[in-house]
């Protein structure tokens, strides 16, 4: 609204509010001192005041104006090097007044700081669409946003970062494929002028480099079936497995490309690169948690005033928002009961729930142990009768003993949140702490079962039991000529279960459940049971576990993030029908921020446990002997060493010089100091927070205490006219 319009306003009004607003101001006059007392009006005059003086220390030209006018103009003419005009929530002529502003400005610049200017807006003008353009080319940028419309941004937030992990390992693919694959390509099909440098075995023990491929299975069809499950017959020959790669290099006209080492590259490469990714993208997350860690009474107040979700477009899903609303109330209430609660619980009291406490964690220990003990028998007795040949076991057995590990695993999945959830009731936690520590449980189980399946694997390869070949190999060559092959098709086994046993939860269990909701709603039973809920957290958990394997077995099979690439690309439309046509939104619903905060918390945890069995099998473990590229190699970390002789002295100097403990332990100290500064400076924020906080508090009061004075007055005010 400009300026002659609102100085026109008042004469457009009738000629009895003009005698009310005379009376109003003669009324209620308050004295200036009285406003000058209150802490908004102090912070305000102190802001104006440092405002003022910035701008004039920085020599900005204005125009004359009401104070308004020059304090708006002066806090962006600041920015304007820095922000687009078109950024700003003003309208046109407010915006043509700075771009004449600009324009003035630019006269008394020198021709370099013109030249830079006028760079600098190019550039962020060319970044500005650039951007659009891959807006556009977002995958799955519709389908997203029908989903978010349709039930809110915290099931948006479970698709967007399913594309986030297909969009992970298709890059983890192409590095592996760019270091491993596409220079074996290369010269098997006689694409460049290059040879494969072979393997010397001649200083190695023979015994230790027999190494019997299983049979393709030309006879019987089902054998097909079989290896394309497991991973077995004509696929553990392929490019698939690592025991493909049995080669030293690839010898091309000017060089000789390292395989070894590009294999290990390729491994650090995309682990690094993931857990750069996952942090870059939970920084955000994290500064918005960090943020709403307030006080309950702001959270009351967000919640409502600030708690609906305006994306929603389906009256259902309004109707969801609006329990869910209802239903966070209710939590953050009992949560306030609790703690009321707990402040006033006698030290009896307290004794006796610590003690149920204990006990029931001793349970839930007792559970997880179960569980565990249950994989390794599983994983024990699959690896000692998996090696019968197949014409002797029916086509049932030989399946079911191969996947053995893999339902043993996904039934205690699918059994321990159901304890967990049950126990949780009888430790008298609050609604939220129930939650996470629920998940949190449950994220400990499944990722942990992956864990005690390497693990459960690496005790066997290490196992001699007295065999003279085993102690020569330095691991159990007859049973595992192969170890790194059988370990990945260990996991492309796992994977290729996890995705069956999610296709068949959904065409087997939840559509029939819908139709028997939708059709047959008369009957009590059914009602009770109800159409299945798309449970986020769950949903999360399941293709965390997926992601966890992937990259605890890309070192294995060093296609399976492929393999997991499909399979995600398939998940995504699968849970897309799911939630349209037979699933109903949790009402325990997620907010955006939290949810992405969460879930790459989940995924970090993933990674930090997917790379413990990948650290202990790279550098204890001993490679084998009959396949892989570190054949020539104790362990699969040898070839660093080897890289590192092949520099010139000074190089290798300094590289001993980093890696000794006369440069860590100063390098420790200087970290240490580092992130004592950094914990020194986030307290003092803390602080100066604190006390913001404790402004905008003052700042309600003195709002409250005014509108009382003006409430007074108005009502003095009617008794006088009467």
């Amino acid at each position: 609204m400009s300026e002659s319009s609102v100085g026109a306003l008042p004469a457009r009004q009738p000629a009895t509010h003009q005698e009310n607003l005379s009376l109003d101001s003669s009324c209620f006059s308050p004295p200036v001192n009285f406003l000058q007392e209150l802490p908004s009006y102090r912070s305000a005059t102190r802001r104006r005041t440092t405002a003022l003086a910035r701008d004039k220390q920085s020599g900005i030209l204005l125009k004359p104006s009401d104070s308004y006018s020059s304090q708006l103009e002066g806090e962006i003419t600041e920015n304007l090097n820095r922000q687009s005009i078109r950024k700003y929530a003003l309208n046109i002529a407010e915006k043509r007044r700075l771009r004449d502003i600009q324009e003035t400005q630019m006269q008394y610049l020198s021709e370099w700081d013109q030249w830079k200017r006028y760079s600098s807006k190019s550039w962020k003008r060319f970044l500005e669409k650039a951007h659009e353009m891959t807006a556009h080319l977002e995958l799955w940028r519709k389908d997203i946003r029908s989903i978010e419309g349709k039930f809110g941004t915290g099931i948006r937030s479970y698709f967007s970062f399913l594309r986030f992990l297909v969009l992970l390992n298709l890059v983890i693919f192409l590095i592996i494929f760019t270091l491993v694959l596409l220079p074996v390509l290369l010269t098997k099909y006689k694409i460049t002028n290059s040879t494969f440098v072979l393997i010397p075995f001649k200083d190695m023990d023979m015994q230790c480099t027999i190494y019997p491929v299983s049979s393709s299975g030309l006879i019987y069809f089902y054998s097909y079936a079989i290896d394309l499950l497991s991973g077995t017959g004509f696929l553990e020959g392929t490019s698939l497995f690592y025991g493909h790669y049995t080669i030293d290099g690839v010898k091309f006209q000017n060089f000789t490309y390292d395989l070894p080492l590009a294999y290990l590259i390729s491994t650090i490469a995309y682990l690094a690169l993931s857990l750069l990714w996952i942090v870059k993208r939970s920084v955000e997350g994290f500064k918005i948690n960090l943020i709403r860690s307030e006080e309950h009474f702001q959270s009351y107040c967000n919640k409502i005033f600030a708690g609906w979700d305006f994306c929603i477009t389906s009256y259902s899903t309004a109707n969801l928002r609006h329990s869910s609303l209802r239903y966070e109330l209710r939590a953050d209430l009992e949560e306030e009961r609790i703690r009321q609660k707990i402040a006033e619980r006698t030290s009896e009291e307290t004794i006796r729930i610590y003690s149920l406490r204990l006990m029931l964690n001793g349970i839930v220990l007792a559970v997880l142990s179960m569980c565990f003990y249950a994989i390794y028998m599983a994983t024990t007795f699959s690896q000692e009768h998996m090696k019968k040949e197949i014409d002797k076991m029916v086509f049932g057995e030989n399946l079911l003993i191969s996947y053995l590990p893999s339902i043993v695993i996904t039934l205690a999945n699918f059994i321990t949140p159901i304890v967990f959830s049950k126990i949780i009731r009888y430790e008298d936690y609050s609604p939220g702490f129930e939650i996470r520590l629920t998940i949190l449980r449950c994220v400990f189980m499944r990722l942990a079962t992956i864990c005690v399946l390497v693990f459960t694997l690496g005790s066997k390869i290490t196992s001699c039991g007295g065999d003279d070949a085993c102690k020569l190999c330095g691991y159990n060559q007859k049973l595992y000529p192969c170890w790194e092959t059988q370990v990945g098709q260990e996991m492309y086994k796992l994977m290729v279960f996890d995705f069956i046993i999610i296709m068949a939860m959904t065409l087997f269990v939840d559509f029939p459940r819908k139709l028997l909701v939708t059709y047959c709603s008369s009957s009590k039973l059914i009602q009770c049971w109800g159409q299945q809920e798309f449970a986020i957290p769950d949903n999360v958990l399941g293709i965390v576990y997926g992601q966890t394997i992937c990259w605890i077995g890309a070192f294995f099979s060093p296609l399976l993030p492929a393999v997991a690439t499909l399979k995600l690309i398939i998940i995504f439309y699968v849970k897309k029908l799911s939630l349209l046509y037979t699933c109903r939104p949790s009402p325990r619903q997620f907010r955006a921020s939290n949810s992405n905060f969460f879930f790459l918390l989940v995924l970090l945890i993933g990674l930090c446990l997917a790379v413990i069995p990948l650290t202990i099998s790279m550098s204890r473990i001993p490679s084998s002997k009959a396949c892989g590229p570190f054949t020539s190699f104790n362990t699969t970390w040898d070839v660093i060493p080897k890289m590192v002789s092949t520099f010139p002295s000074s190089l290798q100097s300094l590289v001993r010089a980093v890696t000794s403990e006369a440069f860590a332990v100063p390098f420790f100290i200087i970290i240490c100091l580092i992130m004592f500064y950094f914990i020194a400076l986030a307290g003092a924020h803390k602080r100066v927070v604190d006390q913001l906080r404790e402004q905008l508090s003052l700042e309600g009061r003195d709002k409250r205490y005014l509108i009382q004075k003006l409430t007074e007055a108005q009502r003095d005010m009617r008794s006088q006219l009467l």
